[in-house]
Parts: C-alpha cells; sequence; structure tokens
C-alpha cells in the first residue's frame, strides 16, 4: 500500500471506527499506521461528526468525536472540494466527496456509497472490499 493515495468516503471511516476488525477498519488501521496516504475534505470530516454519535458502539462524547476529527486532519491530506460536479450523480449530496477525489488526484476513493460507486467506470471507485483485494496484506 505505500506510495497509494485514497480517498476515504465517511461510510468507510464510520465503519472502520465503529467496527475495527472489518475491512474497512483494516483500512482505517493501515492508514492510521502510515500504511497509506489517506485524502479528506472538510466536508467528509463534518459529515463523519455528525454521524458518528448516532451510533452505539461508538463511545465517545461530541468533543471526543470532534477531536478525533481534528487529529485526522494532521493524519490526512486535506483538500478543498473542487472541479466540475458530475451531472450523472444519482445523489447531489455526493458531489463534494466526488469533487475531493478530483481535486485529491487520489488513486482511489474508497466507498460503500451505491451511487458513487455506479460511476466506477468513469473514475477510480471502489469498495472496501475491492481496495482490500487488491492491495491489502
Amino acid at each position: 500500500m505505500p506510495g497509494l493515495r485514497a480517498v476515504l468516503d465517511t461510510n468507510v471511516l464510520v465503519s472502520g471506527l465503529a467496527y475495527p476488525g472489518s475491512v474497512s477498519g483494516r483500512i482505517v488501521t493501515a492508514w492510521r499506521q502510515g500504511g497509506l496516504e489517506v485524502v479528506l475534505s472538510r466536508y467528509i470530516l463534518d459529515e463523519m461528526v455528525r454521524v458518528l454519535p448516532r451510533l452505539p458502539r461508538i463511545q465517545m462524547t461530541p468533543a471526543e468525536i470532534r477531536d478525533l476529527a481534528d487529529s485526522f486532519m494532521f493524519l490526512a491530506d486535506v483538500v478543498e472540494p473542487m472541479g466540475q460536479p458530475d451531472g450523472d450523480l444519482r445523489d447531489p449530496a455526493d458531489q463534494p466527496v466526488l469533487l475531493t477525489l478530483l481535486a485529491a488526484r487520489a488513486d482511489y476513493l474508497i466507498t460503500g456509497d451505491k451511487d458513487l460507486l455506479a460511476l466506477s467506470s468513469r473514475y477510480p471507485i471502489v469498495t472496501p472490499a475491492q481496495f482490500w483485494e487488491r492491495h491489502g496484506a
């Protein structure tokens, strides 16, 4: 995985934190241990901060979750979503995630979002399982 640059969608971050033994968890661990270069945007981090408190498995206060998001800003390359929105994206709320991929010029966008995955023939968008199959240990 060294040298790979990937955008982690919110669902991968959240799943990886909630279920460390999952494929998403292994990807998040690889990143946190320096084995993968991750690119995020404030949009993705803010979405993570909104979603994590809803999960009973996450035993963290809102302040602890915000601190976690802040720490991720030091571990990841944080970019501003930029580029031309894709009119074929079924869910307009996913545009900032796709634009994070474009701005980052990353090798992959790793996501479980079916609306983003529908564009995988045009962009390097993969599921956590596909990414891990190709690059995991």
